[in-house]
């Protein structure tokens, strides 16, 4: 008996190896969403499914709108279907990223990344979307826009969570122990009384601080002319772009590859910039010049406060007479998108600092001040 049974425990195991394999080879030639994979995988109802994936549409519908890093806490909690929506500006030359910490590593949390359309209507188009075992997202803007990320746990899941959001330039700083507020002049600025514009940013330093390169890369030209003085372009194939280095006081760079940080010459004035204090000229050319300032610019590499709350309530109940309704976790730039009224019941989402992000029934997505509510 206890032979028969190894038997067809083998068997078992040996069709369900057989169908992931199946599975796999598959999914290599249709390239199915992980949603799709998830709905198959856990063989979840064309139901189910329909009413939790239709909770899209609501999130894309929200118009929270955060500035980064932000950082949110809560709880998801199973066949709740919650949806979690938010909208930031984005600039060519910056690095989204997410990552969503939960109790489990088996957690299922699905990522999906949009960017709004300005055509007949306005609109977000989906661009990008996480894999079915992925709490990680980073995403390179290529245009400036209004972008959305959309969070959806999985229907099973219950599970503490915290998100936290933030940016990074796609390019190390290209002058040694440069800060932001050595870039002192910026694209688009006036030149020769306004007959032509800056095609680039100036990152002033002393004479003779190294010049980095900002990525990996191949060296272009290197030499004297013009304009620039002694200059280095570097060739970032992976963008296919080119980085421009000008009024170098010299150069120690000039062929062959080079890696992220090596040093390509020394801060000067040379060309046009004889006048002037010594500083690197950086510019990006694609196809004309582009503004290389996102490229570069350092972020604040901070988590903002996570605050402790019940996460056991699923509900808050407004216990003072009006309170506001926001689309961003602050009094000062914020829009108030509604009102709850006293003892109106808030489905609760999450926290970040003195805010919870709340869903009044029926109403989209909103920030609203602790001190306006109480758990139910």
């Amino acid at each position: 008996m206890n032979l028969k049974k190894s038997i067809y425990y083998l068997i078992i195991a040996l069709i369900c190896t057989s169908c992931s394999r199946l599975n796999k080879a598959t999914d290599f030639i249709t390239n199915p969403s992980a949603k799709e994979i998830y709905k198959r995988d856990y063989n979840i109802s064309d139901q189910l499914f329909s009413l939790w994936e239709g909770q899209i549409k609501i999130g894309l519908q929200d118009s929270l709108k955060i500035e980064l890093p932000y950082a949110e806490s809560g709880k998801f909690m199973p066949r709740s279907f919650p949806v979690y929506a938010y909208e930031m500006n984005l600039n060519p030359g910056e690095v989204f990223n997410l990552e969503i910490f939960t109790d489990s590593v088996n957690d299922l949390v699905f990522i999906d990344f949009y960017r709004m359309t300005l055509d007949s209507i306005q609109s977000f188009n989906k661009i990008e979307s996480a894999e079915i075992d992925q709490k990680m997202f980073q995403y390179e803007i290529k245009e400036s826009g209004l972008y959305k990320i959309v969070i959806q746990p999985g229907i099973e899941t219950q599970s503490d969570f915290v998100l936290k959001f933030n940016k990074k330039p796609a390019y190390f700083f290209p002058v040694a122990d440069g800060k932001n507020s050595a870039i002192q002049s910026y694209w688009g600025a006036k030149r020769d009384g306004g007959a032509r514009s800056h095609e680039g940013i100036d990152i002033f330093a002393d004479r003779g601080t190294p010049v980095l390169a900002a990525t990996n890369g191949r060296i272009g030209f290197t030499g004297e002319k013009g304009l620039g003085g002694k200059q280095v372009w570097l060739r970032d194939t992976k963008r296919g772009q080119s980085l421009y280095y000008a009024h170098l006081d010299s150069i120690s760079k000039t062929s062959g590859s080079v890696k992220k940080g090596d040093t390509l010459g020394f801060v000067g004035n040379t060309g046009n910039a004889r006048t002037t204090p010594p500083h690197l000229h950086f510019g990006i050319y694609k196809r004309g010049a582009i503004n290389p300032l996102y490229f570069v610019y350092q972020h604040e590499n901070f988590t903002p406060e996570i605050t402790a709350f019940d996460k056991n309530s699923t509900s808050l109940l407004t216990k003072s007479s009006v309170a506001n309704l926001r689309n961003q976790p602050n009094t000062s730039t914020s829009q108030i998108l509604g009102q709850a009224k006293n003892k109106d019941t808030l489905q609760l989402l999450g926290k970040t600092g003195d805010w919870f992000h709340v869903r009044p029934k029926n109403k989209s997505a909103s920030f609203v001040h602790e001190s306006l509510v109480a758990p139910l």
